[in-house]
């Protein structure tokens, strides 16, 4: 039997569509959350399910003294990229799987050195806000008391949004085997082409996040498949304009 990422992988486009963004209207950015419930809905436990594998993988690592922070910070964005693979598997009518947790561990070297590279400047923008408004290093002690509420309020908010310009960057790495030069430059053609509905994304994601986190972190387990999902309709719905989302 084929494994989740060679199911989800299965008959991909040409690279040259990852090369090609168009532009979409400002509330398009609702119709990726709406097309993220539809996937939720096909398999709600098992989302559930891959959502606290990829909170406990986080919460774990930080726990290994010394080196787990860093760890934490290679590791769990591949583990992340597992709910983007189930989401397309999802939308192509494939079944989710557990499977799914690990399956970005099987891409290509180049296709994971660019979602690292990506998910460390993300990490940059966060300790840099962090260090900015409260002395505070991250990699050095993420639970520092200085963290206070409103402190990690704006390092949630910068993450998020510069994480914009390369929200896209897994997806031609994994979906497209872009190079790795070619995965940040079409994800930032996409951004530059649609600033606005992705901005908006950005605010809805906040919201939903901060949702997870009032909640104990528990709302996250199902919080974190969500915007996988809404990322990945944003990604079809911007690179692939020809292929409308499968309704469910």
């Amino acid at each position: 039997m084929a494994a989740p990422y060679d199911r989800a992988m299965n008959a991909p486009p040409s690279p040259s569509a990852t090369l090609a963004p168009r532009a979409v209207p400002l509330p398009h950015a609702f119709t990726w959350f709406e097309a993220a419930m539809r996937m939720f809905k096909r398999a709600p436990l098992l989302w559930c399910v891959l959502g606290s594998i990829t909170l406990a993988t986080k919460l774990a690592l930080e726990l290994v003294p010394g080196v787990g922070r860093a760890a934490s910070e290679v590791i769990v964005p591949v583990v992340e990229c597992g709910l983007l693979i189930g989401a397309a598997a999802v939308d192509r009518g494939g079944p989710l799987a557990i499977g799914h947790a690990v399956a970005a561990f099987r891409a290509p070297p180049r296709a994971l050195a660019a979602i690292v590279v990506a998910a460390l400047l993300v990490s940059a923008a966060e300790a840099i806000t962090a260090y900015a408004l409260a002395g505070v290093n991250l990699l050095a002690d993420p639970n520092d008391v200085r963290l206070t509420s409103s402190v990690l309020v704006a390092v949630i908010g910068v993450a998020t949004f510069a994480s914009l310009p390369l929200a896209f960057v897994p997806f031609a790495a994994l979906f497209d085997q872009a190079r790795f030069g070619q995965a940040f430059a079409a994800s930032l053609r996409g951004f530059s082409l649609n600033v606005a509905p992705l901005i908006l994304f950005g605010l809805l994601s906040l919201v939903l996040t901060f949702v997870g986190l009032l909640t104990a972190l528990i709302g996250l387990i199902a919080v974190l498949p969500l915007l996988a999902a809404a990322s990945y309709a944003a990604w079809k719905d911007i690179y692939r304009p020809q292929v409308p989302l499968t309704q469910y």
